[in-house]
Protein backbone atom coordinates (compact mmCIF):
# COMPACT_ATOMS: atom_id res chain seq x y z
CA UNK A 1 0.00 0.00 0.00
CA UNK A 2 1.46 3.63 -1.06
CA UNK A 3 1.87 5.97 1.43
CA UNK A 4 -1.03 8.01 0.00
CA UNK A 5 -3.44 4.78 0.39
CA UNK A 6 -2.26 4.61 3.94
CA UNK A 7 -3.06 8.03 4.93
CA UNK A 8 -6.15 8.11 3.44
CA UNK A 9 -7.43 4.85 5.30
CA UNK A 10 -6.49 6.66 8.24
CA UNK A 11 -8.05 9.48 7.75
CA UNK A 12 -11.48 7.50 6.57
CA UNK A 13 -10.62 5.33 9.80
CA UNK A 14 -10.73 8.39 12.15
CA UNK A 15 -13.66 9.67 10.01
CA UNK A 16 -15.45 6.26 11.67
CA UNK A 17 -14.22 6.53 15.08
CA UNK A 18 -15.82 9.91 15.78
CA UNK A 19 -19.04 8.54 13.98
CA UNK A 20 -19.00 5.52 16.13
CA UNK A 21 -17.46 6.98 18.88
CA UNK A 22 -21.04 7.58 21.06
CA UNK A 23 -22.82 4.20 20.58
CA UNK A 24 -18.91 2.68 21.58
CA UNK A 25 -19.14 4.64 24.78
CA UNK A 26 -22.94 3.88 25.21
CA UNK A 27 -22.11 0.37 25.46
CA UNK A 28 -18.90 0.76 27.38
CA UNK A 29 -21.89 2.77 29.92
CA UNK A 30 -24.02 -0.47 29.99
CA UNK A 31 -21.22 -2.85 30.90
CA UNK A 32 -19.85 -0.26 33.52
CA UNK A 33 -23.79 -0.04 34.70
CA UNK A 34 -24.26 -3.83 34.33
CA UNK A 35 -20.97 -4.71 36.34
CA UNK A 36 -22.33 -2.51 38.76
CA UNK A 37 -26.01 -3.95 39.30
CA UNK A 38 -24.33 -7.62 39.16
CA UNK A 39 -22.14 -6.81 42.74
CA UNK A 40 -24.96 -5.04 44.29
CA UNK A 41 -26.94 -8.40 43.10
CA UNK A 42 -29.59 -6.74 40.82
CA UNK A 43 -28.98 -7.78 37.46
CA UNK A 44 -31.83 -7.78 35.69
CA UNK A 45 -32.71 -10.21 32.88
CA UNK A 46 -32.65 -7.85 30.17
CA UNK A 47 -29.36 -6.05 31.74
CA UNK A 48 -27.75 -9.26 31.40
CA UNK A 49 -28.92 -9.14 27.71
CA UNK A 50 -28.17 -6.09 27.16
CA UNK A 51 -24.65 -6.47 28.59
CA UNK A 52 -23.79 -9.33 26.64
CA UNK A 53 -24.77 -7.98 23.35
CA UNK A 54 -22.66 -4.72 24.16
CA UNK A 55 -19.51 -6.77 24.74
CA UNK A 56 -20.42 -8.71 21.69
CA UNK A 57 -20.41 -5.53 19.49
CA UNK A 58 -17.48 -3.59 21.15
CA UNK A 59 -15.37 -7.22 20.50
CA UNK A 60 -16.40 -6.82 16.94
CA UNK A 61 -15.72 -3.30 16.28
CA UNK A 62 -12.78 -2.13 18.10
CA UNK A 63 -10.13 -4.32 16.27
CA UNK A 64 -11.06 -2.46 13.47
CA UNK A 65 -9.96 0.70 14.67
CA UNK A 66 -6.57 -0.73 15.77
CA UNK A 67 -7.54 -1.43 19.68
CA UNK A 68 -6.87 -5.03 19.52
CA UNK A 69 -6.71 -4.92 23.28
CA UNK A 70 -10.02 -3.91 23.74
CA UNK A 71 -11.43 -7.06 21.12
CA UNK A 72 -9.86 -9.24 23.48
CA UNK A 73 -11.44 -7.33 26.85
CA UNK A 74 -14.67 -6.94 25.21
CA UNK A 75 -14.88 -11.20 24.28
CA UNK A 76 -14.11 -11.57 27.70
CA UNK A 77 -16.67 -9.64 29.33
CA UNK A 78 -19.25 -11.47 26.85
CA UNK A 79 -17.86 -14.83 28.25
CA UNK A 80 -17.70 -13.29 31.81
CA UNK A 81 -21.68 -12.68 30.84
CA UNK A 82 -22.66 -15.80 29.36
CA UNK A 83 -21.24 -17.84 31.97
CA UNK A 84 -22.78 -15.78 34.87
CA UNK A 85 -24.81 -18.06 37.55
CA UNK A 86 -25.57 -15.72 40.07
CA UNK A 87 -23.66 -13.70 43.08
CA UNK A 88 -19.69 -13.69 42.85
CA UNK A 89 -17.99 -10.80 44.40
CA UNK A 90 -14.62 -12.09 42.00
CA UNK A 91 -16.71 -11.61 39.31
CA UNK A 92 -18.07 -8.76 40.03
CA UNK A 93 -14.42 -6.83 40.43
CA UNK A 94 -13.73 -8.41 37.05
CA UNK A 95 -16.73 -7.29 35.44
CA UNK A 96 -16.14 -3.86 36.85
CA UNK A 97 -12.33 -3.61 36.37
CA UNK A 98 -12.55 -5.04 32.84
CA UNK A 99 -15.27 -2.27 31.87
CA UNK A 100 -13.00 0.40 32.66
CA UNK A 101 -10.29 -0.65 31.55
CA UNK A 102 -12.39 -0.53 27.94
CA UNK A 103 -13.49 3.25 28.91
CA UNK A 104 -9.88 3.56 29.05
CA UNK A 105 -8.64 2.50 25.84
CA UNK A 106 -10.96 3.92 24.07
CA UNK A 107 -10.53 7.60 25.61
CA UNK A 108 -6.92 6.73 24.83
CA UNK A 109 -7.72 6.63 21.02
CA UNK A 110 -7.71 10.07 19.29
Amino acid sequence: MTTDAQTALAATLDRMWVQFLPQTRERVAILETAAADFAANHLSIEQHEAASAAAHKLAGILGTFGLTRGTVLARELEIMYSRQNGPDPALAERLSSTAAELREIIQSRK
